[in-house]
């Protein structure tokens, strides 16, 4: 069993590490600008963060701008690839450390922190719900859960379409597990059953979209 885990993991990884040096560029390819910015702004809106978990950081992109309203941030990835960039991003940042860890597995003690931090991950992982569970277990009791997710939501099929063609020219055949692509009442119900309080899910930026949830350990 412990072999199959460890396969597993390395399938993760080595997608993800392919692409560590055009991550960015790719991303803006596929779905835009705006939608990249509109995040960051929203980002930039939160407040007294605490400490910090950030699953999924890959090259540090919106970890900078979650790290200027936070005490501490531990920004986690499975591709080494895609923390020795994220290192590079983020040298200035002394408030921010960077390792290696499995949202969907237990790396962080029990309610030792006060925001689980996930930016385009839950919609690429094999059991989103376990890595939500996991979330729960680490924040502490009125902890954040602060979720990104890109999605076609609200996209005609011509729309759709263009997204999946972007994709498949920069990034190739999906990941291990699929891309899915969230509604805003998937993921607030998704989230509800790892047991918590949804406080708000919106569609931020044009087409394509991210959802941005907020929720709360109860």
């Amino acid at each position: 069993m412990e072999g199959s885990i460890n396969i597993t993991e390395l399938r993760k990884e080595q997608y993800w590490s392919k692409y560590a040096n055009t991550y960015d560029e790719f991303a803006e390819y596929v779905v835009g600008k705006t939608v990249r910015q509109a995040i960051i702004n929203k980002l930039s809106e939160e407040r007294d963060l605490g400490e910090v978990i950030e699953f999924g950081c890959g090259t540090g992109y919106f970890t900078k701008a979650v790290a200027k309203n936070a005490k501490h941030v531990i920004a986690t990835d499975l591709s080494e690839e895609m923390l020795e960039m994220a290192k590079k991003q983020l040298k200035e940042f002394r408030n921010v450390i960077v390792q290696k860890a499995d949202c969907e597995e237990r790396a962080f003690p029990l309610e030792s922190v006060d925001t689980v931090f996930m930016a385009n991950i839950i919609h690429t992982i094999e059991n989103p719900l376990r890595a939500l569970q996991q979330s729960y277990q680490i924040l502490r009791y009125g902890g954040l859960l602060l979720i990104v997710s890109y999605t076609d939501y609200g996209m005609n099929w011509f729309e759709k379409m263009g997204l999946g063609i972007r994709y498949l020219l920069r990034f190739g055949v999906p990941p291990p597990y699929g891309l899915r692509n969230y509604s805003p009442e998937e993921l607030s119900s998704l989230v509800e059953s790892a047991g918590f309080k949804v406080e708000g899910a919106q569609l931020i930026g044009y087409k394509p979209k991210a959802l941005y949830l907020e929720s709360r350990k109860q």
